[in-house]
This record gives C-alpha cells, sequence and structure tokens, in this order.
C-alpha cells in the first residue's frame, strides 16, 4: 500500500535482466522533504529500484507514478527532461567533469537549461558557499579532496532546486569523518528545500540521517517503520 501525499511512488515493478529478476513486486514511496534510505545486500535490486524510480529504466511490468503523472508513460524526452530539471543525482564517485573548474561543474546543470553564464554561476555559488566549498570554485576535480569534490557533487544536484534527489552510495568513497559531514550537509539542505529524497546505502551510519529506512531482499521492499 502506497501511502497518500507521496510525491514519487512505485507499485508492483517487475524487472528481469535475462534469467534474474532484479525486482518481483516492488513497491515504494517518498513524500516531498523526505529521505528514504534504500537498503539491501549487493545484488538485492537497490540500484535498479532507483533507476526504474529515475525513469532511467523502464521496469517490465507496474507503474512508477510521479507527481500525480504515471512516469512510466512517458515518452524517452519527457522523462529525460524531468532528470535535467525536476531531478537531481548524487553519485558515489561525484562524476564530475574533470576538464571544468567545481564551479563550472556546479553551475552546469543550469547552463544545459538555457541559463547565462553569469547568472548560472552566481547562482552555483550560492550553493558552493552553502556547502562550504567555495573556495574550490577555480580549482579543477582533480585538485580538491574526495570530500570537497563530493560537497561540490551536491550542489550540482541541488543547483536546479529539483523535487527529487537520487543519491547512490553518496559518501561510499569517503572516509568517515568526511562522510558525515557531506550527509549533515547534504540532508540539511535538502530538507530546506522540501525535497524529497531517494538515498541508496548500505552503511548504517549513512541510513541514520534518513526519515525512514526500507529494505531490498530479492527484488521485493520491505519497510522498516511497517507497510508502505
Amino acid at each position: 500500500m502506497i501511502s497518500a501525499g507521496s510525491l514519487l511512488s512505485a507499485v508492483g515493478l517487475l524487472k528481469s535482466y535475462g534469467p534474474t529478476r532484479a525486482l518481483d513486486g516492488a513497491d515504494f514511496s517518498v513524500h516531498p522533504g523526505e529521505v528514504v534510505a534504500v537498503m539491501g545486500p549487493s545484488g538485492s535490486g537497490r540500484s535498479t529500484l532507483l533507476h526504474c524510480l529515475a525513469g532511467i529504466v523502464r521496469p517490465d511490468e507496474g507503474v512508477v507514478t510521479y507527481d500525480g503523472h504515471r512516469l512510466t508513460d512517458l515518452p524517452d524526452a519527457e522523462r529525460s527532461a524531468l532528470r535535467r530539471g525536476e531531478f537531481g543525482f548524487v553519485f558515489q564517485f561525484g562524476r564530475l567533469v574533470p576538464e571544468l573548474t567545481c564551479l563550472e561543474n556546479t553551475a552546469l546543470p543550469l547552463r544545459l537549461a538555457g541559463l547565462r553564464r553569469k547568472e548560472a554561476e552566481a547562482r552555483a555559488l550560492r550553493w558552493m558557499e552553502r556547502l562550504d566549498v567555495a573556495d574550490a570554485r577555480r580549482k579543477r576535480p582533480g585538485e580538491v579532496s574526495g570530500g570537497q569534490g563530493q560537497r561540490v557533487a551536491i550542489a550540482r544536484a541541488l543547483v536546479t532546486t529539483p523535487r527529487v534527489i537520487f543519491a547512490d552510495e553518496p559518501t561510499g568513497a569517503l572516509d568517515s569523518l568526511n562522510g558525515e559531514r557531506v550527509m549533515e550537509l547534504f540532508t540539511e539542505a535538502a530538507r530546506e528545500t522540501r525535497a524529497a529524497v531517494v538515498l541508496v546505502t548500505h552503511e548504517v551510519r549513512v541510513a541514520a540521517y534518513s526519515d525512514r529506512e526500507v529494505v531490498v531482499r530479492d527484488g521485493t521492499v520491505r519497510d522498516m517503520a511497517g507497510a508502505l
């Protein structure tokens, strides 16, 4: 059962890769301003769930609904537009463009959306300041620490003020101290903007920053606080 008021939800997701069933009737929901940690062992279907929720992968069966619209029914171009404008992404290794400065990386989603460089970089710098990486604005990703680079990646994810943020092991490449700092800043900023966060992690200390935990096992989802 999906709770009322969900911004993003999924019902009965099935997804197979050859003979392997990655999702087997998975249900999921997240509300505006809520951080949901998606946990489970490697190969459980966590990343497949995230990719289906983000419209990157189409499920074989089931429905993903975003803001009252069936995401699974949208054509590729419309799903891509959502990922550029209303969804933000944070990955384990940041995936910053090495040839660009950290400021240019942060401003990139705005530039791709057609914003003028000066305005895009001004907005990007404000997010970098909030995440304590403004001093790295002229440096390239290879010139900053892992913790700084991940905060730049989070600033890039937040710069468009997305309604949903997908974070796949966002602290997996960081030591515990940097990981905790990143999670504090990340969850604080997301809650301030009322973004819904889907946080894939296998670390209990990272999941502790969430409002709710769900476990993916054998392609199904179980809400640790009760039924979805």
